[in-house]
């Protein structure tokens, strides 16, 4: 009775270790599966394809540790092997047999280990050559871009990264792209009209083919603007902030900064206070800073927008009769105090809009207070 009791304890153990031999060997296989896919599947995308490139390699370093920690979890295995089968030797003939079956799941083990690490160096050697076919696409795709695409692109770039354009941004934007699109219409409609007047007189031509290039300079030098024109946004943004500190009076929200109302203005007024006077004097400074670093073919303004809360004017109140009115004086205001503090008057224009565009709902203190603001944004003309 004790000996059948051992010989079933001591034969569990090799089923054991086959079972975690295979299961070892299935993870290795749904790994190299894995990698074969996702380097098939997106390794050839030109815009991402350095990318996962890199994320391969990331991986194939990963498989290799996993190699090298499943080696020494087979040692450790071995281990005990031969543990149990110097502790088995004096049992019946059957156990050596066991122990023969182990040493050659033992082997299989060690041809499947030898295998996966020649599949990697294969896989290694694959990636090495998507890498030199990447970059050989990479070339022959650059080589076929144009001024024109890589300026779209960019101004699509740009606008996807704004978080909130006002309406009035929206329309110049418009007002933009259409005046683009009118002067490649243009352009379109000179090189047409300069493929039918080939057998024209030469002069014609010459005319023709000057005024297209001018165009297209023109084209040129406004995208140029634009692009200068964001730069300079994100450093004068930036100043502005190092200018004032820790003060929650003034928020930075995208492209503007907002300044709350009740700092500059006392309630129903739109005559500056004077902690008022002293935020707009620290804006004033760094805007004449940026007066002298922009350059003067750059045709830039800073836009002064008024906004009030929905409450209705009390009747009888002079000087104003809508918020309306009120938002327009108030962004007056401001624009003449930044003038007073010896900002240009060329590069502000102050505008009101009421109450019509809100940035907090509700009727609460917190939210009307939040729609009482004075908005002020680095734009183009």
């Amino acid at each position: 009775m004790l000996n059948l009791r051992f010989r079933e304890k001591t034969n569990a153990w090799p089923g054991f270790v086959d079972l975690f031999s295979n299961l070892v060997i299935i993870l290795i296989f749904l790994l190299i599966v894995f990698v074969f896919l996702w380097t098939t599947t997106s390794v050839f995308n030109k815009n991402t394809g350095t990318r996962k490139i890199a994320f391969l390699e990331h991986k194939t370093q990963q498989q290799a540790e996993q190699i090298v920690q499943m080696t020494a979890d087979k040692e450790q295995a071995e281990q005990l092997l031969f543990a149990a089968r110097n502790a088995l030797e004096a049992q019946e003939s059957n156990i050596v047999n066991t122990q023969l079956q182990q040493e050659n799941m033992a082997r299989a083990y060690e041809e499947k280990i030898a295998q996966m690490v020649a599949e990697q160096q294969q896989m290694q050697q694959q990636i090495a050559q998507m890498q030199q076919e990447m970059q050989a696409r990479i070339l022959e795709l650059t080589t076929l871009l144009n001024h024109a695409n890589t300026a779209k692109t960019e101004i699509m770039r740009m606008e996807s990264e704004r978080h909130e354009i006002q309406d009035d941004i929206m329309a110049k934007n418009a007002d933009l792209g259409a005046q683009i699109e009118e002067l490649n219409n243009e352009i379109a409609r000179l090189n047409a009209a300069l493929d039918a007047a080939e057998t024209a007189a030469k002069q014609q031509d010459i005319e023709y083919i000057e005024m297209s290039n001018r165009l297209n300079q023109a084209l040129t030098d406004k995208i140029a603007e634009l692009r200068a024109l964001g730069l300079y946004q994100s450093e004068f943004y930036k100043q502005i902030k190092i200018a004032l500190g820790d003060d929650a009076s003034i928020e930075q929200d995208g492209d503007r900064f907002i300044v709350s109302s009740d700092i500059l203005f006392p309630s129903g007024s739109y005559k500056i206070s004077p902690d008022g006077k002293k935020q707009l004097k620290i804006l004033a400074n760094v805007i004449k800073d940026f007066e002298q670093r922009i350059p003067e073919d750059i045709d830039w303004i800073i836009r002064v927008d008024g906004h009030t809360d929905s409450k209705p004017v009390i009747s009888g109140t002079t000087g104003y009769t809508n918020n309306m009115e009120l938002s327009l004086l108030r962004a007056t205001a401001v624009v003449n105090e930044l003038v007073h503090d010896g900002v240009s008057k060329r590069r502000l224009i102050p505008s009101g809009f009421g109450e019509l565009y809100p940035v907090a709902s509700g009727k609460t203190p917190a939210a009307l207070q939040k729609n009482r603001r004075i908005e002020l944004q680095l734009t183009n003309k």
